[in-house]
């Protein structure tokens, strides 16, 4: 982030808390996002605000700031970490430059399942990851549903990796996504979320990978006509908090805000697969193309990813390992 903008940034950030402030012994947290208010994860963080206030009886609060009005993806966390922003949801992916272990969730095909993803992100692999990035000053409290992203483009369907050939195709900023699309042949190209519909219509990039409910209400199907469900991965979301927030808080305000963010996780999932079913639906009434390819061809292109991380990143491919042997 450039230097004046993250001064720009705190300023305004500064003067939202003094906006917000109340009554002396009620605390405000400012949670900021990049997505619209009509995703799904913007309804549960709305459910996780609500919660913490009604444990609270008021005294703990969470204000949502949607849209990227706080800045992108990448300039929230940084702001978590210098303390100016209380939470955010990032995805996965976006928080592998500040806790290199996350990486892991974006290894493709890593996942047999959604019961076997389940067990994983719940169970000690999961919070072992959420805990990791402490050391970093961001402190994971739970994961969103992100489900599972395929391939989007403007021209024609991606039915085999071949036919990434010669495609500029938008990813995170994540080595994990773009050795994803190099593998399958594609030319990763990165772009910020909120510039992608624009970048799209120019022809900056060709096409790019997300989820259905994505998909829709971004509205990049405006753009893009083609969605092609290989599933390659899936990359769940993370609510994040400040470790300068968090340990400002005390015992039974910590106990508060996990308490809700773990409740609106469960939420969320509820949320998320209604939603996907119904921007599958909306995305084929306004006319977009939904393939389901074989798997197996993409899959057989990643497969020098993971000979890769047995040698240049042997704690990522530990975990893989332990991942692989939950049933």
């Amino acid at each position: 982030m450039q230097y004046k903008k993250i001064i720009a940034l705190f300023l305004f950030i500064c003067s939202l808390t003094l906006s917000c402030s109340g009554p002396s012994n009620v605390r405000v947290i400012k949670m900021g996002h990049a997505l619209v208010t009509s995703h799904p994860v913007h309804e549960a963080m709305l459910f996780l605000s609500k919660r913490v206030e009604e444990k609270s009886n008021g005294r703990l609060k969470i204000k949502v700031y949607p849209n990227q009005q706080l800045g992108t993806e990448r300039e929230l966390v940084e702001l978590l970490q210098i303390g100016s922003l209380g939470m955010t949801k990032v995805s996965s992916a976006a928080l592998e430059g500040f806790a290199p272990m996350m990486q892991v969730l974006g290894v493709p095909f890593l996942f047999r399942d959604d019961e076997h993803l389940t067990k994983v992100l719940r169970g000690d692999i999961g919070k072992s990851l959420l805990l990791g990035a402490e050391k970093y000053w961001l402190r994971g409290l739970c994961f969103y549903d992100a489900g599972k992203r395929s391939f989007y483009s403007k021209d024609k369907p991606i039915e085999k990796p071949e036919d990434l050939k010669g495609l500029k195709v938008r990813v995170m900023e994540s080595n994990m996504a773009t050795n994803m699309v190099r593998a399958m042949g594609g030319s990763p190209t990165p772009v910020a979320y909120g510039e992608l519909y624009t970048a799209l219509q120019q022809g900056i990039v060709d096409g790019a990978e997300n989820n259905p409910p994505s998909l829709y209400t971004s509205k990049h199907y405006e753009v893009c006509g083609y969605y092609s469900m290989n599933e390659h991965t899936a990359l769940p979301d993370v609510v994040i908090v400040s470790t300068k927030v968090w340990n400002s808080l005390n015992q039974e305000e910590q106990q508060w805000l996990q308490e809700a963010a773990d409740e609106s996780a469960l939420y969320q999932y509820e949320l998320w697969e209604a939603s996907t079913q119904k921007s599958l639906d909306e995305l084929k009434k306004a006319g977009v193309v939904i393939t389901y390819p074989d798997k197996e061809p993409f899959r057989q292109a990643v497969q020098p990813m993971y000979e890769a991380l047995k040698t240049d990143e042997p704690e990522i491919y530990q975990i893989i390992q332990e991942i692989q042997k939950i049933q």
